[in-house]
């Protein structure tokens, strides 16, 4: 695929090194020659510098037989004209736009092809808003993305000692977690001298304390199967009461305000620097959050306003450096988990394995909304893990027999990718591809209620059927392309 991507921003970059790695045409543009000069030295990609709403510049990139423009500059003007340019004047398929502004969400009218021609819209601050939500809801997790519109979700979760699980075989899990759709598909187990080493979620591994252990579970069973690698009685339920936010930019003020509607009981502390930034959240927020003035790596004002008290502790401001010394800080005085913003992979690549419970990195929460709009076929769903290392994916069996490598074959008979594991397979959910039913005339029965989708845990006899959404964990980026010729439909594959 041939891609266009305006800004070379640290979204720009990211996106660019992950899309250039799955041997798509990328070209950059951007006003920097300079930062254009040290993408084109570190990836395969080409470099072109100016305005990108220039129609002569978007044409010298290629927007002649280009098929995608993600437009993820600093202004949010520049990335909508420039989604118009490229569908008026070069009929470029898909356009995709970051925007900041609240006045272009949902269903806008002014997104639209008679005005800026964005297909789709993309909001940083958004995507790690929702996030850091789900790990407030999920507290013992370290990750948690979710597939099939939120039915089923995989976690990641470090593994405790004298918790149920720990010490036994992956396959035992299903003992601790009520029902039976759960299943382990991945250990990464840590190294004195290197990287954590990826383990197999083979029959007969064993869980070791401190082992990361990823999970795929339907969602009425995600609680119980954190619980059976992370805590000693599984009985007693583990909340988060008490959060504590550093930074009240776009991303503290959003995630404030979406935490008082999402957990009305949580007491809310949230610490920002500038005096005249603090006068605007208090405005602009509930009552009950506590907007403090100070700076977070101050130990005496962390002191003051008992953060090791904390039950979550948020590190999100501009500055790397802040972040990673107030997460530190806060956890040596007691915070029971601390997450800190990590803008430069390479500060997440060096906290990992510290006293930083999270490190979490801005472009990497939105790759899986870009990866899954890019993706060719029957792709729905795609988080990026471990910093980009590895990825797990939603697509959807079509076919039959004749046409298709999956369907109407057992699971023991698909040949997957060596260290590429099936997960769930989730089974009745609604086609959105399918036309929609006619309207039912006067006098008619009710059409029946649509049957609850299932989650299925494959096992080696389950045969795949066309339609069914098959979850697979893939340790390394570069099985993807593998996977997605597998589930490919031609005409016959004889």
């Amino acid at each position: 695929m041939k891609i266009i991507i305006l800004g070379a921003g640290r979204i720009g970059e990211s996106v660019a090194g992950t899309l250039v790695s799955e041997q798509n045409d990328i070209t950059v543009i951007d006003t920097d020659a300079a930062r254009l000069r040290d993408l084109e030295s570190r990836f395969e990609l080409r470099g072109v510098a100016g305005n990108g709403i220039e129609p002569e510049l978007l044409e010298e990139a290629g927007a002649r037989d280009a098929d995608m423009l993600i437009a993820c500059a600093a202004q949010d003007e520049t990335n909508l004209v420039a989604c118009k340019v490229a569908e008026q004047m070069f009929n470029i398929p898909t356009r995709i736009a970051r925007v900041r502004s609240e006045a272009f969400r949902g269903e806008s009218p002014l997104l639209g092809r008679e005005g800026f021609a964005v297909d789709r819209v993309i909001c940083p601050e958004d995507s790690l808003t929702r996030y850091i939500a789900r790990l407030i809801d999920y507290p013992e997790a370290l990750q948690v993305y979710e597939f099939a519109g939120g039915r089923a979700s995989l976690v990641s979760v470090r593994a405790v000692a004298g918790a149920p699980l720990v010490g036994c075989r992956v396959d035992e899990i299903g003992a601790y977690a009520a029902g039976e759709a759960v299943r382990v598909v991945a250990l990464y187990r840590r190294r004195e001298d290197g990287p954590d080493r990826f383990i197999p979620a083979a029959e007969g591994t064993h869980v070791v304390p401190g082992d990361e252990v990823f999970v795929l579970a339907a969602r009425q069973n995600l609680r119980a199967a954190l619980a059976a690698l992370h805590r000693r009685d599984p009985q007693t339920p583990r909340t988060v009461q008490r959060v504590a936010i550093a930074g009240g930019g776009r991303v503290g003020m959003r995630l404030a305000q979406q935490l008082v509607q999402d957990f009305p009981a949580l007491q809310l502390k949230l610490i920002e620097r500038s005096a005249e930034r603090c006068q605007m959240l208090a405005a602009r927020l509930p009552s009950s959050v506590m907007v403090l003035q100070g700076d977070a790596t101050d130990e005496d004002l962390m002191d003051d306003e008992s953060v090791g008290e904390s039950d979550f502790f948020l590190s999100l401001t501009n500055d790397d450096e802040d972040n990673i010394m107030s997460a530190l800080l806060a956890k040596r005085m007691g915070a029971r988990r601390v997450l800190a913003l990590i803008n430069r992979r390479s500060y997440a690549d060096l906290i990992h394995g510290t006293q930083i419970d999270i490190a979490l990195t801005p472009s990497q929460t939105l790759l899986g909304e870009l990866l899954a709009f890019v993706r060719r076929g029957d792709v729905q769903v795609v988080h990026s893990l471990r910093r980009g290392v590895a990825e797990a994916m939603e697509i959807v069996a079509r076919g039959d027999e004749r046409t298709s490598r999956v369907v109407g074959r057992a699971i023991k008979d698909i040949k997957l990718p060596r260290d590429a594991h099936f997960g769930l397979v989730l089974r009745g959910l609604p086609d959105p591809d399918a036309p929609l039913p006619a309207e039912e005339g006067e006098g008619s029965s009710p059409a029946a209620e649509a049957a609850e989708p299932e989650v299925i845990v494959p096992q080696p006899g389950t045969v795949i059927r066309s339609g069914d959404h098959v979850i697979i964990f893939m340790p390394r980026k570069r099985l993807v392309r593998e996977v997605e010729k597998l589930f490919r439909v031609s005409a016959t594959f004889f």
